[in-house]
């Protein structure tokens, strides 16, 4: 097949390097800063650049930037877009992606179903992404009424052959909820942690604990305040909720409320232990 990729950051990059690193799939790539297609010509992570002449030759499309230059980017391109060919957004939000996305594949013939994988670092770029940034993790799929079973037999395929370890299937709206908890929260929070006047004074005093917690305070501020503000319904209920919970910590230290603090403790252990995983 030839794959089409819009956008080799740290996700687009990784894709394109895990698709020709193993696979036999031709690999077309876009990405407006030239020194980043330069680059990633020249490493091999795609075989040659995606342009309006080649376009239409493309079976699959992944389309990896941030959730309004991906609609923008179908929106112009969309006559350019083959019949019968798979379309794939990447964005971490999926329910405006979608809305905007799906009638406009209905409309001109081609397959679309919104995708987001679960990986990542915190750092970006193309000179970041590596063939095995997806191994092991769980690829996100959005299907609906006009999805069918080729298709996703198609996208199974190509996911696991290069690394993923399983598929989750979600709807936008389930999928916009769930990860302004897992993800989008754990920005924030890290984002407002590192902010205390303490963190320009941590080194020697740091240890696991302050790297985990504002590992992800390294963000993109232009991308993730995108993704949050299409998100801010969700993440606002979820920030209510980690403030009420942080209420109850400090009212128990106010209080010198030993037990208090302890239950507190305890409960937050048990449902980290309950809730499996990482």
């Amino acid at each position: 097949m030839k794959i089409g990729i819009i956008g080799l950051g740290l996700i687009g990059g990784s894709m394109a390097k895990a698709v020709k690193e193993r696979t036999a799939h031709y690999v077309f790539g876009f990405d407006k800063n030239e020194e980043t297609i330069f680059l990633a010509e020249m490493t091999k992570g795609i075989d040659a650049r995606l342009t309006a002449d080649n376009l239409p030759e493309c079976d699959i499309i992944f389309v990896a930037i941030r959730p309004d230059f991906a609609v923008q980017w179908v929106q112009e391109h969309v006559d350019l877009i083959k019949k019968g060919a798979i379309l794939v957004d990447l964005c971490g939000v999926k329910r405006s992606v979608v809305d905007a996305i799906a009638p406009l594949a209905k409309e001109y013939g081609f397959h679309y179903i919104g995708g987001h994988p679960m990986a990542g670092k915190e750092v970006a770029g193309y000179i970041n992404a590596a063939s095995h940034l997806f191994d092991g993790a769980s690829m996100i799929l959005t299907p609906d009424a006009e999805t069918d079973l080729p298709m996703l037999e198609t996208l199974r395929d190509l996911f696991y052959s290069i690394g993923f370890g399983k598929l989750v299937f979600s709807t936008p709206d389930e999928h916009d909820r769930i990860i302004a908890y897992t993800s989008q929260l754990a920005h924030v929070t890290s984002s407002a942690y590192i902010q205390s006047p303490e963190s320009q004074e941590h080194i020697g005093f740091s240890a696991g604990s302050f790297r985990d917690l504002t590992r992800v305070a390294r963000l993109d501020e232009d991308m993730w305040t995108v993704l949050m503000m299409d998100n801010a319904d969700y993440l606002s209920n979820q920030l209510d909720i980690l403030i009420k919970n942080l209420q109850e910590y400090q009212d128990a230290l106010h209080r010198r409320d030993a037990e208090k603090l302890h239950d507190l403790l305890k409960k937050g252990r048990e449902m980290k232990e309950s809730a499996g995983g990482r």
